[in-house]
């Protein structure tokens, strides 16, 4: 009898000290895994956002379309903008024009006294670009940083020739070459606007 309540007294010892240490366990642990799951929705919901954030497009995937884009925030900004006047086709046009001049035109470059004489040529679609756009460009440039711009009439293009009497401008335009030549001067983005507006024909 002595024996049996002594280990009757072990076995109630024995499972008392387990669930004090499974309590202090849960204790410890609770708090814990509470808070990570709470921590991690959070951890989600920031990454999530910041991909969110990162992922949005910025860019209109097509510079032609990013142009007009432009111009149509441009003119729906102003309230003065006459919209029975309004010509994005036109503006659609010239920028067709600007693909074919600057992406299939051929052009060989010549230095010359003074300067560099540009053969500009090309057939279909691109010839009546170049045609449209490199005389008018020559005469939106000629005078500028005192050169002197002239373009002539070729059977399959037009010949561009810019010079200046100074040695450092006879380098400049050298160094330019006709898609820097092209790409000169400030009047592009003004003139794409008034062709937008209806103000001004295309080249």
């Amino acid at each position: 009898m002595k024996i049996w309540k002594l280990a009757f007294a072990a076995l109630v010892a024995s499972v008392a000290a387990a669930i004090g240490a499974s309590a202090g366990a849960s204790a410890q642990t609770t708090p814990h895994d509470h808070a990570m799951p709470d921590h991690a929705g959070h951890g989600s919901h920031g990454a999530a956002s910041d991909i969110a954030a990162a992922a949005a497009p910025m860019l209109p995937g097509q510079d032609a379309f990013g142009a007009v884009q432009e111009i149509v925030r441009m003119l729906e900004a102003d309230p003065a903008t006459d919209w029975t006047k309004v010509n994005l086709s036109a503006l659609r046009e010239h920028l067709i024009d600007m693909n074919e001049v600057t992406l299939r035109a051929a052009a060989a470059e010549r230095p010359i006294d003074g300067g560099l004489e540009i053969a500009v040529t090309g057939s279909g679609r691109t010839l009546d670009a170049i045609r449209r756009m490199v005389p008018a460009h020559a005469r939106e440039i000629d005078g500028l940083h005192g050169w002197s711009v002239r373009s002539a009439e070729l059977p399959d293009g037009v010949l561009l020739t810019a010079v200046s009497a100074e040695p450092k401008e006879t380098a400049h335009i050298r160094g330019l070459g006709f898609i820097g030549l092209l790409a000169s001067g400030s009047h592009h983005q003004p003139h794409h606007l008034a062709i937008a507006r209806g103000e001004r024909h295309v080249h």
